[in-house]
């Protein structure tokens, strides 16, 4: 009877340990590590997408170059988005990218609050390698027009769950306008 219910009890905490069904990630940069937990559950075609570039080792050697700084109406400190991707490493190579199918955060639900992760993009179903983060609430990218003309806003499809210390110091470091002056190395971004 002990070992039926040591059983019972180990199969409980390994369930339990191994319940988390969103996929994890690090994005390693020369600054430090940042993880993230991603949602295929509400964003399914982005994560996909995601994904399969961090599978394929798209983001070996790639950047962190641009910061947006918003004032926060919420406090006196900054926030705001950094955006990292394959631009300015290899920028033919992010052209030549198809376009993702656009999943607006009406459709997901998700939005885009502190430590979101989110697809750059122009027009729907052009967002592709290229993503930001979002520092502090960030809920005008769900959906405004201030942020694009056809007001549906970005694809969210992930959150920051360690590291916003790390996205914080990435958002302090010189930049000249929009574009950092020296861009930040993601060495790499993994599955946990």
């Amino acid at each position: 009877m002990k070992k039926l219910v040591a059983i019972i009890a180990c199969s409980i905490f390994l369930f339990s340990c191994n319940s988390n069904k969103n996929p994890q990630i690090q994005i390693i940069t020369n600054i430090g590590y940042i993880n993230a937990e991603l949602y295929p559950d509400k964003a399914p075609v982005t994560v996909k997408a995601f994904l399969s570039y961090v599978d394929s080792g798209l983001y070996k050697n790639s950047s962190f170059y641009r910061v947006l700084m918003v004032e926060s109406m919420a406090s006196d400190l900054n926030s705001g988005v950094i955006q990292g991707g394959i631009w300015q490493s290899d920028n033919k190579r992010a052209v030549a990218l198809p376009g993702i199918p656009h999943e607006s955060p009406k459709q997901t639900g998700l939005s885009h609050t502190s430590g979101t992760l989110s697809l750059a993009r122009t027009t729907p179903g052009t967002a592709n390698s290229e993503f930001f983060i979002c520092i502090g609430d960030q809920t005008g990218y769900d959906s405004s027009k201030n942020f694009n003309p056809d007001g549906l806003g970005f694809a969210a499809f992930g959150r920051v769950t360690r590291g916003m210390d790390i996205v914080r110091q990435i958002q302090s470091q010189p930049a000249d306008g929009q574009l950092f002056t020296k861009p930040i190395v993601i060495l790499d971004i993994k599955r946990l």
